[in-house]
């Protein structure tokens, strides 16, 4: 199963721009040996355009990057910041969301990123692509070949706003986005 979606990431700037319409400029951070990113900055540069919305790349390499990064990303002058997918990322969440918070940048990124203090979370659903892969499991112990068993894109998302946040930054987020919601973190 695969989880890479151009419409994922494009989903995240769209609803930061659901939550302040006058956002023009976002900051994207990007880890240069991640070969993803690559793919997912080009994916992300057609719906930015379509939104009006330049992307700026801001290099990180680990945890170390990060404070450095968000104080270049704030004297950017962009007005907010979408993080993709990285185990560094992902596993340096919070640390990640508090210096966005800090330097009053709304951000999105995955779900667990507004867990962890991000504004807006959108991601794969987990545990629907978990319940999937026991199908695959399933069908390679009866028999079925890997290699013969089709590529599933997930379908199922989760959307997570946090209001904590929302109100840290001074933001009104619109009814809209909340009823869609699958997550609203008071």
């Amino acid at each position: 199963m695969t989880y890479f979606l151009p419409e994922l990431m494009a989903k995240r700037i769209e609803m930061l721009k659901d939550v302040i319409p006058r956002i023009s400029q976002v900051a994207i951070l990007v880890k240069p040996d991640n070969p993803f990113f690559g793919t997912a900055l080009r994916a992300l540069e057609i719906p930015a355009k379509s939104l009006n919305v330049r992307l700026h790349q801001f290099e990180v390499r680990g945890p170390n990057d990060f404070a450095d990064a968000f104080v270049a990303i704030a004297k950017s002058g962009v007005d907010a910041a979408v993080i993709l997918e990285d185990a560094v990322f992902v596993s340096n969440a919070r640390a990640i969301a508090e210096l966005a918070t800090k330097q009053r940048l709304p951000s999105a990124g995955f779900d667990e990123f507004a867990e962890a203090g991000g504004l807006i979370g959108y991601g794969v659903d987990f545990l629907e692509m978990y319940r999937r892969a026991a199908v695959f499991v399933d069908k390679i112990l009866k028999g079925a070949k890997p290699a013969d068993i089709p590529v599933e894109q997930a379908t199922k998302f989760v959307i997570v706003i946090n209001m904590k946040t929302a109100k840290a930054l001074g933001l009104t987020v619109p009814p809209s986005l909340l009823t869609r919601a699958d997550e609203v973190i008071e």
